[in-house]
């Protein structure tokens, strides 16, 4: 049985998917023009934003800003999403900033990721900085922000196309407006700019009940495919989506649902084929620390969370890597992420990748593979949720799109 036939999503979620989810885009209604600011259509070529996957030599991207970071508030949702040895650090700080002392440090280390790859040729820029500790409500909830560190969480470029996420933590629901004055630059240059549906984040979108005590627990409900969230309306997060070409791959998560994925999948169509594939993952939260395309054909595949549909991509020709074991220390805090950082690597091209300074291990795998490692330090940075691939958005990379699997 074909990958497609096995793993597409259309079939897996037509029997209760019964409304078409249409994009909805920022109308010039909303976006007040001058003759100064006009909206105009350019050729891809000139097009502001484009990319096809993850591997064409990077040329502008987004990095992530440290700045105002606060701990989520502990929800069910952030429950599911962290590991227990962190519950009490989120009971205890929800709403409230991260260790100021350690955010400094983070601030540090992302700008200087930032030197370095503004020293490899790369534009980058940088969402707008937001007090995150405002509360705010709507009619369904109450909280405070996050932080604007992770812009792969909530946009992905599909083509000359940025799409906004319909992410799933209510302490998320404002992250999109550090992005807006970016987006609306890129539109007015020529970019398609989509906005998934909004969820509405009530209580109906998640299992308040879902039954989380130990790793058992998680283990056991993953492979029985239960998640916090529910299919009451569409969510999903942007790092569950990977991208090689015409095929886009997806995993159902404690964030992103099937309706999320159905949308992605109608959205796209009939260019883009979305394959769900799914892992051994107690926690499936993003895609990118557990399953990383780093270039035509080829991916690191996590030792502790196996693809289960491995063999298929293998049957396509594709080299799959293992990624050695990670370096960092036990005692280094990662509240929201596991030591598998390592693997969550930014490729500039498919001969350079922005890689951790102190993981050696992974830098000998790449040397061997003729990859060269591009070394920056980011791991305070990494407690906040993410390595490189997580703390950046690719906005546009020089290539063409093509299919890699056949």
């Amino acid at each position: 049985m074909s990958l497609v036939c096995f793993v597409q999503v259309g079939r897996a979620v037509s029997g209760w998917v019964s409304r078409t989810f249409r994009s909805t885009s920022s109308s010039a209604a909303a976006l007040p023009l001058t003759a100064d600011e006009p909206v105009t259509e350019h050729t891809p070529e000139d097009c502001p934003v484009c990319a096809h996957n993850e591997w064409d030599p990077l040329e502008e991207v987004i990095v992530g800003r440290a700045e105002n970071a606060c701990v989520p508030p502990f929800t069910v949702e952030v429950k599911a999403n962290t590991y227990e040895k962190y519950w009490p650090f989120y009971q205890q700080y929800g709403g409230q900033t991260f260790p100021k002392d350690h955010v400094k440090k983070a601030v540090t280390e992302i700008e200087e990721m930032c030197n370095i790859l503004q020293h490899e040729g790369v534009t980058v820029r940088r969402p707008e900085p937001i007090d995150w500790s405002v509360e705010y409500k709507t009619p369904d909830f109450t909280s405070t922000g996050m932080y604007a560190a992770m812009p792969r969480d909530i946009l992905i470029v599909v083509g000359n196309e940025i799409i906004e996420a319909p992410m799933a933590w209510r302490a998320r629901f404002f992250e999109y407006r550090a992005y807006r004055p970016l987006i609306k630059e890129y539109f007015r240059r020529g970019a398609k700019w989509t906005t998934a549906p909004k969820p509405t984040m009530s209580d109906e979108l998640y299992d308040q009940d879902y039954p989380i005590r130990t790793v058992e627990d998680r283990h056991k409900l993953a492979a029985q495919g239960k998640f916090v969230t529910t299919e009451f309306e569409p969510c999903f997060d942007a790092a569950d989506f990977i991208r090689a070409g015409t095929d886009i791959f997806v995993q159902r998560s404690q964030v992103t649902n099937f309706m999320g994925i159905e949308w992605m999948r109608r959205h796209l169509a009939p260019t883009y084929k979305i394959h769900i594939i799914s892992f051994k993952d107690p926690n499936p939260m993003h895609i990118d620390a557990t399953f990383n395309i780093i270039g035509p054909g080829l991916v690191l595949s996590n030792p502790d969370r196996p693809c289960r549909q491995i063999e298929m991509f293998k049957k396509a020709g594709w080299t799959v890597v293992t990624p050695p074991t990670p370096l960092i220390p036990d005692n280094h805090p990662l509240w929201m992420s596991s030591k598998w950082l390592s693997m969550n690597v930014l490729m500039l091209d498919e001969k350079r990748v922005l890689v951790d300074a102190n993981e050696t291990s992974i830098q000998k795998m790449f040397e061997s593979l003729g990859i060269k490692s591009i070394k920056v330090s980011i791991r305070h940075a990494n407690s906040l949720g993410g390595g490189f691939h997580c703390w950046t958005t690719d906005v546009r990379r020089r290539g063409t799109l093509q299919s890699y699997f056949l």
